[in-house]
């Protein structure tokens, strides 16, 4: 059986209805997962499901819309994928939310709020929902999609960075009171990637070739960069490895 073979487990993907969620998304139902599509619309989420059920085989893929900042949602696509798949074996933490650029001085309180709650109060909720019957079989992998602007400072999306910076100690905290029980908690922590999430950063043509002209590998990262990260993290690939934070930027941080 190859180290990276995830047949019967169940994962759940926020934010997948597009960008890195969705490239994990269907690389986790490739490598045999059935996988729970999930963002804010259903209809979006329905569209990236059916994709997958054609390419990997009906039961590959569920839809169940709800947003990460409304608890009760959450709550609910737990109760809707134990139903329909089973317990969830495999958490990705992708979703997340920027709502401010500018300066930390101009941002308002109601805008960082949104960042902290969506960005790290909401992986907490999640890993409380999934934690249970992952200690319980004694196996489980959780990853939280941080980034490296957690790594460093920003003139622009500040409050970004500190809510990515606090979710590495988030997997840390979780990693050391559920590895007795065989849970692995895991970070990624991507540099520039083409998504629409990122679009202001690289869409303009003068900056991303002044960008990629930094970076080693002289290019911004594709959603699919990530997704490989992801299956060696929840895959028995990396069944020793916990409280990490893994890098996977082109070498922009090198």
């Amino acid at each position: 059986m190859s180290l990276f073979d995830l047949t019967g487990k169940v994962a759940v993907v926020t934010g997948s209805s597009r960008g890195i969620g969705k490239a994990i998304a269907e690389q986790l139902a490739a490598h045999g997962a059935k996988v729970v599509i999930s963002s804010r619309t259903q209809e979006t989420c329905d569209e990236v499901a059916a994709a997958i059920n054609a390419e990997h085989g009906e039961g590959s893929a569920i839809a169940v819309a709800a947003s990460i900042s409304d608890k009760a949602q959450l709550q609910d696509l737990f109760s809707r994928t134990q139903e329909r798949l089973g317990p969830v074996d495999i958490l990705i933490c992708n979703a997340a939310s920027n709502p401010y650029y500018g300066s930390m001085d101009g941002i308002e309180d109601e805008q960082f709020r949104k960042v902290l709650d969506n960005n790290i109060l909401s992986n907490h909720w999640l890993m409380q929902l999934a934690l249970p019957h992952m200690r319980e079989q004694q196996d489980g992998a959780i990853i939280v999609i941080s980034s490296i602007g957690g790594l460093r400072g920003s003139p622009t999306i500040g409050a970004y960075n500190v809510s990515k910076a606090a979710d590495f100690q988030l997997v840390r905290n979780y990693a050391v009171e559920n590895g007795q029980h065989g849970v692995r908690i895991n970070a990624i922590a991507p540099g520039l990637v083409k998504t629409d999430f990122a679009k202001a950063l690289w869409e303009n043509p003068e900056a991303r070739k002044r960008v990629e002209g930094q970076l080693p590998m002289r290019r911004i990262g594709e959603p699919e960069d990530i997704a490989g990260a992801a299956v060696y993290l929840a895959s028995a690939a990396a069944k020793w490895t916990t409280g990490q934070m893994i890098v996977v930027d082109g070498g922009a941080t090198i």
